[in-house]
């Protein structure tokens, strides 16, 4: 009883009140130092892979990259004819709007349609890429401008500024929405679970509390590591979920000792008991899931690292608050029980007594058939996740770009009207030449052979453009393709150009380096990309959640058993995503589109949180089971006994998690949409069937050799009560 967990919680439960003032300037100190410090956002150069990464990073270095691009159509409206003196007006003021402007770098000159609806002026921004989203509201505000000066007009702008500018206000409404309802339904759950509104809000502020703390910590972090501005949004959604449950572990298994102790026990004595139990389960529980997260960064991807720095930091933050917040709230709380309890057995009340030990006939009869035919049960439970995981076979990744964004933004619509009338300015490929300067003229003429072949192929529109740097080293050509960047045509003109045309060009220049970048390419390379490292990752993952069991319970067998139940449920779990998503199996309920496909980087990221979040359940399930072994308990009675006693708890933990995980189906993005999914259905299939049909039917039919090479020792004495033994 000397562990870690239990001084911390001695120290905490002694002096509580210097503990939760400690934590809360903690809080305040961790987000005073963020906001200090700000966010060191990603850069484009970050954001760099493959062939086509290796272009731009080429075509930076002779200040010849792309610039972002908007593209603003003057039309007559719905029911009226073009009055084309007035849309010549129109465009002519809006070009003296635009050239006036410091964020603009060119305009070029009106485009009309080929049917003469419509005229399209282009605008050109300064600066990188990423920086455009926020340079980009000038723009718009100047397009409006016009548009009140032309009400008998429709002036309406695009491109991949004001859809991102569109995207994220689209997110933080979404996420506001999420908020509003994971929120409440997690309060009514814990006030179901604990009957208690007090009692129900603790694990809710600690969790509000771990997340504020952590976004300032993610901030400070965002300096070794920098945010894809998706940092935020992953801290909320596992922080939320780690850190209630955390604590709701913690608070049952103290409402548990204190309902077994019959007022025997004072308050400190039961909040070291939980921490000696639960404390330490809920502290390997957040180890296993920081390392599990952190082989995210093996990916070498900014994005997974923004995702793996989130993670961390709200899961050691959370970690972090049971351990020191929670026992000395515990305390207060507890005193106030205890003083309340006095004064109504000095008014001759009978008090009242918490509710705990006794998880009803619901899981007695649903751990019926693990416990009686565990055979049986395993061969059906194991059958049935491999039913689901089969769609996994033919799971077909994609980068999701702007196609597939929600026709909900503005500037989609208008995307779709561009790519509708101008079908030429649908995507563009960048091939970029880097050669000795002597060989500057050589380099030009073999592009311009490269652009006549392309000419003459149908998946290129013909319009080409060539320029070259000024140091006369690196040289572009950009070639158009009238169809959507993520249709197999465009990605037909990528193989045919990088296999075919420039191999027979610009490839046959001595010295010559050359590489095509453009969003085709960007789709092609990212997903190719992540199937390179996916070995990697897995491998790591599969060898920490071994070695993570391993140190937890000392045992070679659950060790291994944790590695495949968890395959098990990840794999399962994205199976049902493949058919809800990728075959469109719900796409009226969940209000989606489907593309056919599952987002790039969806399977990799969530493979690594749903590896760590069933750790959660592993650790908390089997280490009750150990206690009772430790206690003298048999293994085949230690199973079901410690099964019983933590299913409720695992299966409230898993109701407020889904909770909070279904919230995010409710968002636009689509990518969001697959990850809240299959987040809550793989957390619903681990609790309900994993740890209560798989499980235990393992655990029984192993029987002793569970715990090989070492059984745990009988280090109990005699009479002494199971829940005091220290599971470390």
């Amino acid at each position: 009883m000397n562990s870690l967990t239990v001084r911390m919680a001695r120290l905490s439960a002694r002096h509580p009140w210097r503990a939760l003032a400690g934590w809360l300037l903690f809080v305040a100190l961790c987000l005073g130092v963020g906001s200090a410090v700000g966010t060191n956002s990603a850069k484009t150069a970050d954001y760099r892979v493959g062939e086509a990464g290796r272009a731009e990073a080429m075509a930076a270095e002779g200040h010849l990259e792309r610039l972002s691009t908007e593209q603003i159509l003057i039309s007559a409206h719905p029911t009226g004819a073009l009055d084309e003196a007035l849309a010549a007006s129109a465009a002519h003021e809006l070009t003296a709007r635009m050239r006036h402007l410091p964020e603009v770098a060119q305009v070029a000159d009106p485009v009309r349609s080929s049917d003469g609806r419509v005229l399209m002026v282009e605008v050109s921004l300064k600066g990188e890429e990423l920086d455009a989203v926020d340079h980009v509201g000038a723009l718009l505000a100047q397009t409006r401008a016009v548009q009140r000066a032309h009400p008998d007009l429709l002036v309406q702008e695009t491109g991949s500024p004001s859809v991102s500018k569109g995207v994220d206000q689209q997110r933080d409404d979404d996420l506001a929405l999420s908020e509003k309802i994971s929120l409440p339904v997690t309060l009514v759950t814990l006030l179901i679970v604990f009957g208690s509104l007090t009692m129900a809000a603790v694990p809710l502020l600690l969790a509000l509390s771990s997340i504020a703390a952590a976004v300032g910590l993610a901030m400070v972090a965002s300096h070794l590591s920098p945010d894809a501005g998706v940092g935020t949004n992953i801290i909320l959604m596992i922080g939320l979920a780690v850190g209630v449950d955390y604590t709701l572990f913690h608070l049952k298994r103290e409402r548990e000792e204190r309902a077994r102790s019959g007022g025997r026990l004072g308050t400190e004595a039961l909040v070291e008991l939980a921490a000696a139990t639960s404390g330490r389960a809920v502290v390997v529980s957040g180890l296993a899931v920081v390392a599990s997260t952190a082989t995210l960064y093996l990916a070498s991807d900014v994005i997974f690292s923004s995702l793996a720095t989130g993670t961390v930091v709200v899961v050691l933050v959370a970690v972090a608050s049971s351990l020191t917040a929670l026992p000395a709230l515990l305390t207060v709380l507890g005193r106030r029980a205890e003083h309340r309890a006095r004064r109504q057995a000095e008014r001759g009340r009978p008090s009242r007594r918490p509710r705990g030990g006794n998880d009803g006939r619901l899981w007695a009869a649903l751990l019926r058939p693990a416990a009686r035919h565990p055979l049986a049960t395993l061969c059906c439970s194991l059958l049935a996740l491999l039913a689901l995981a089969l769609p996994l076979t033919g799971l077909k990744i994609t980068e999701m770009g702007r196609d597939t964004h929600s026709r909900a933004i503005p500037a989609m619509r208008v995307y779709d009207r561009l790519n509708a009338e101008f079908p030429g300015q649908r995507v563009a490929h960048q091939v970029v030449v880097q050669a000795p300067a002597a060989r500057s003229a050589q380099v030009t003429g073999e592009l311009r052979e490269l652009a006549h072949r392309a000419a003459a192929d149908p998946l290129f529109t013909g319009h080409a453009r060539i320029r070259t740097s000024a140091d006369h080293r690196t040289s572009t050509l950009e070639l158009r393709v009238p169809y959507l960047g993520n249709s197999p045509q465009a990605g037909a003109s990528l193989e045919h150009l990088r296999h075919d045309y420039l191999p027979g060009t610009v490839g046959r220049i001595s010295g010559a380096r050359y590489a095509v970048s453009g969003d085709v390419a960007r789709y092609a390379d990212y997903p190719a990309h992540q199937d390179g490292k996916l070995p990697l990752v897995l491998g790591a993952l599969l060898l920490v959640t071994f070695l993570m069991t391993l140190y937890a319970f000392r045992s070679v067998v659950l060790g291994v058993l944790g590695v495949v139940l968890n395959l098990l449920s990840a794999a399962a779990a994205l199976g049902l995503l493949v058919l809800v998503f990728q075959h469109g199996w719900a796409e009226g309920l969940l209000d989606f589109r489907s593309t056919g496909s599952i987002g790039s980087r969806v399977p990799l990221f969530l493979f690594v949180i749903l590896f760590g979040l069933s750790m959660d359940y592993q650790v908390f399930v089997v280490s009750r089971i150990r206690e009772a072994v430790l206690a003298g308990v048999p293994t085949r009675r230690a199973v079901v006994e410690g099964i019983r006693r933590s299913a409720s708890v695992v299966t409230s933990a898993a109701v407020i998690m889904t909770t909070v995980f279904v919230s995010f189906v409710f968002l636009h993005l689509i990518e969001m949409k697959q990850i809240g999914f299959v987040l809550a259905a793989a957390v619903l299939l681990d609790a309900l069937v994993v740890r209560v049909l798989l499980l235990p039917a393992a655990l029984l039919l192993l029987g002793e050799r569970t715990w090989w090479p070492v059984r745990p020792s009988k280090n109990a004495a005699p009479g002494r009560n199971p829940a005091l033994v220290d599971v470390g």
